[in-house]
């Protein structure tokens, strides 16, 4: 970091990493995939990330995005979005005939098994996160008589368990690090046999760029998160860009939404983005940016990502032909009911 301290001028600190993680890319190649071996339409239950520009290049391409299970006629395919589902999901699916792609993030998957782990062992399970978040209604789903939410430090005077000795806390995979240990050392102090996962259930990703905007924050005059309103994840980078010393920070979509007098007395604009962001918007915000006087591009690097999954297994067989069955099953059920 000493090299910005020597810097004149106007700059930019660009965030690394930022952009895409491991289990948005796998999700919007999964839907790429889907399209090109199935063909259009592919329905998509809710958004497959967070992201408008994602979501509206996906609609140019075929992919339909639903609000829920019932909207999607029976014998298609449908596909889960990377905030997980609760297993109702996947029973109304096999309701609705409809063949699926379950394109959950790894690591969302990961706090589903724990859900299941310890309420299967009697556990209360404390849910750190945000209320209506996808995710948190997909792991909530998995144990719902034994989840309860805490929606941050302000949640728990009113948590109540049944035995303080079997508690546990999990988290929503999006959150701010700091203020989820805030919740944990408040939980902690109420429940002091508390225990806690046995992994961080918040993800590598999100830590990292939280960890990035930290170490530019303090220096930066205004910090620019490239991200939609509804990704939790890219508002809390906004949150850590302000507590880590930005005068202010804004969240943006695209380069056009930032407003020229954001700029007014600013050396030092610092520029990151959501987990569910494509770089193309970064590069137009920096282009912006450059056509502004901002042409100094510094690196602010915080970790290395080499993580990839694989696609969902579901991509390996022929969905289509596997829907086709489902609708003749029932056709001949109704057959038979009628003879």
């Amino acid at each position: 970091m000493g090299a910005m301290t020597a810097s004149t001028g106007r700059r930019v600190l660009l965030a690394a990493p930022r952009g895409y993680c491991a289990g948005v890319d796998r999700a919007v190649i999964a839907v790429e995939k889907a399209l090109e071996q199935y063909g259009a339409p592919i329905y998509v239950r809710h958004e497959i990330v967070h992201n408008k520009y994602v979501v509206q290049t996906l609609e140019k391409k075929g992919a339909i995005f639903v609000e829920q299970t019932e909207e999607v006629p029976p014998g298609n395919i449908v596909m889960f979005s990377a905030h997980g589902v609760a297993p109702v999901v996947h029973e109304e699916a096999e309701q609705g005939k409809l063949a699926t792609i379950d394109a959950t993030c790894p690591l969302v998957t990961k706090v589903h098994k724990e859900a299941v782990r310890f309420a299967g062992e009697d556990y209360d399970i404390l849910l750190i996160g945000h209320e209506g978040h996808e995710e948190v209604i997909g792991t909530s789903g998995e144990a719902p008589d034994h989840i309860q939410l805490v929606d941050g430090p302000g949640d728990v005077a009113k948590v109540e368990v049944r035995d303080p000795s079997r508690v546990v806390w999990l988290s929503q995979t999006t959150l701010s690090v700091d203020e989820t240990m805030e919740t944990v050392d408040a939980l902690k102090e109420k429940f002091p046999q508390l225990i806690s996962p046995p992994s961080d259930d918040i993800c590598y990703a999100t830590q990292n760029r939280q960890l990035a905007v930290k170490q530019m924050g303090a220096e930066a005059d205004l910090v620019i998160v490239v991200g939609s309103r509804n990704s939790s994840n890219s508002k809390r980078l906004v949150e850590v860009a302000k507590l880590a010393g930005a005068r202010e920070a804004f969240l943006v979509d695209f380069a056009e939404e930032i407003d020229e007098d954001w700029l007014e007395g600013v050396s030092t604009v610092g520029v990151t983005s959501g987990a569910s962001v494509p770089e193309v918007l970064v590069e137009q915000v920096l282009e912006w940016l450059s056509q502004r006087g901002f042409e100094d591009v510094e690196i602010v690097k915080a970790a290395e990502e080499s993580i990839t999954f694989s696609l969902p297994k579901e991509l390996r067989r022929d969905l289509r032909e596997e829907a086709a069955a489902m609708i003749a099953q029932r056709t001949e059920a109704g057959d038979s009911a009628e003879g």
